[in-house]
């Protein structure tokens, strides 16, 4: 990967959702299943939204997410996160090859800031997504990992998993590159926010946070 082309193809601020590039990987990645799809999730009663993704796949095409599907809040997420954890129907976060890199943008109500996610995905995240499970579904239908949820937490902490199906657990993607930034440290985030006159604590948030330590589980 040429990460001064990296730089140049993830400032551009073009206003179409997708760009194409030069390739920026050797191969043929295409998956067998047709598009992967992103989920974003917080743990219960500890909101975050994500604002913007801008990701590029390994076929070289840049993607801006100007429209996202809803960060969701996991019920079964409490402490610390649950292993089982099921995306809902996505219509905007998907793209047509693995990851490269992605960066994104989030409001941490529960943190009051704006923080900025990257992350290069190495090629090992791109050979388990075109890998079969060793089991079937309940279905007898093949197992693809095909969804990739991003779990966002307070401390501006992010797990990333590859979702699994059944009571299997969802496998946690190791070694991956991955860096969050908040405050002058922000870049494609700067002004980047669905608050822009400041957090307020919503919902269950008050309820469930009293009385506990922050930031409220290990994450």
């Amino acid at each position: 990967m040429h990460i001064a082309l990296l730089i140049v193809i993830m400032s551009l601020t073009a206003c179409q959702k997708t760009t194409k590039t030069s390739p920026l990987s050797r191969g043929d990645w295409t998956l067998p299943f047709g598009d992967w799809k992103f989920a974003f999730f917080t743990p219960y009663a500890l909101p975050a939204l994500v604002t913007h993704v801008r990701l590029i796949d390994t076929a070289g095409y840049l993607y801006h997410f100007f429209d996202l599907d809803p960060t969701r809040d996991d019920h079964m997420t409490r402490e610390a996160w649950s292993r089982t954890t099921r995306s809902a129907s996505l219509r905007f976060n998907h793209a047509s090859f693995p990851p490269q890199y992605m960066v994104f943008c989030w409001d941490s109500i529960i943190d009051m800031k704006v923080y900025e996610t990257s992350i290069f995905f190495p090629r090992s995240v791109w050979e388990k997504m075109r890998t079969p499970a060793s089991y079937k579904a309940r279905s007898g239908a093949t197992v693809w990992y095909s969804t990739m949820l991003f779990g966002l937490a307070p401390e501006g902490k992010v797990r990333v998993w590859l979702q699994d199906v059944g009571e299997h657990p969802n496998y946690l993607i190791p070694g991956l590159k991955m860096k969050t930034v908040s405050g002058d440290q922000l870049d494609i985030c700067r002004d980047i926010t669905k608050h822009p006159n400041g957090y307020k604590y919503y919902g269950d948030t008050p309820a469930f946070i009293k009385g506990k330590t922050y930031p409220y589980g290990e994450w």
